[in-house]
């Protein structure tokens, strides 16, 4: 925005940048940068390119620069919790990419580049609470998804080669307008019931079929027996117990 206008947003330095770098248990570096306050992505971080992870959720970033693309060794980005309308074409450069956070944003269908679908090694994409009126059906191309977050847009649709991706194992489209979901779910019916039934004599039956039908019956009997009747245990409800231990105790200590 013009100078003046919109969010400045906290001053990244190289120093505070350098500090907010982790190692993890798996050698990986995360550059931490959540909760920062930051409008702008901070041009200092050029000087940290090299590094595997970064998160900058829950700030201020509208845009993503075209300098995402100087990043090459990124595998893990989050950006969820943001005002990002768009993403840069160059994101389709990071080839190692696996996990994309873009949850809880401002992106329209239009503000997603063709050139995302280049990013053919990620597991882990999460488009959930953004703008999205429809998906590019050339998301299709990421053959590596697990994961797909598309959870609380306006989605009328979800493409046939997204449904049809070959690794997906998780796929939430909830709270989007989908034809799928305008019919009231019907109410589970937990309890099995009996289309039809036959009656027929002891003396009709072979003898397996026979011993079948006594296991059963004795298995329903067993399970009568074992159904809690009413308690013959003497409650004193009005009775106020200092603590849990007292309460299971209470006919002995009220008769003391």
């Amino acid at each position: 925005p013009p100078k003046g206008k919109g969010p400045q947003g906290k001053r990244i330095t190289l120093k505070m940048a350098k500090n907010a770098v982790r190692v993890l248990f798996n050698g990986r570096r995360r550059l931490e940068l959540s909760k920062m306050g930051i409008a702008t992505f901070p041009k200092c971080l050029l000087e940290l390119a090299d590094v595997e992870e970064i998160d900058l959720s829950r700030n201020m970033l509208r845009k993503i620069p075209n300098i995402i693309e100087k990043f090459q060794n990124l595998v893990w980005l989050d950006l969820h919790s943001n005002q990002i309308d768009e993403l840069p074409p160059e994101i389709g450069t990071l080839k190692n990419l696996t996990f994309l956070n873009l949850c809880n944003n401002k992106l329209t269908t239009k503000g997603l580049p063709e050139e995302l679908t280049q990013l053919r090694n990620l597991r882990t994409l999460n488009l959930g609470l953004n703008c999205l009126e429809t998906l590019p059906t050339t998301l299709g191309s990421l053959k590596e998804l697990i994961e797909l977050g598309l959870f609380d847009n306006s989605l009328t649709i979800i493409p046939k080669s997204v449904k049809k991706l070959p690794k997906i194992e998780r796929m939430n489209v909830k709270r989007n307008p989908l034809p799928e979901f305008a019919k009231e779910e019907e109410p589970i019916d937990t309890v099995k019931r009996v289309e039809s039934l036959y009656l027929v004599e002891k003396k009709d039956l072979c003898n397996i079929c026979l011993q079948t039908c006594k296991g059963e019956r004795d298995e329903l009997h067993r399970l009568e027996d074992m159904t809690p009747g009413p308690s013959d245990k003497p409650s004193f409800p009005l009775l106020t117990t200092p603590n849990s231990t007292a309460r299971d105790n209470q006919e002995e200590w009220r008769m003391k």
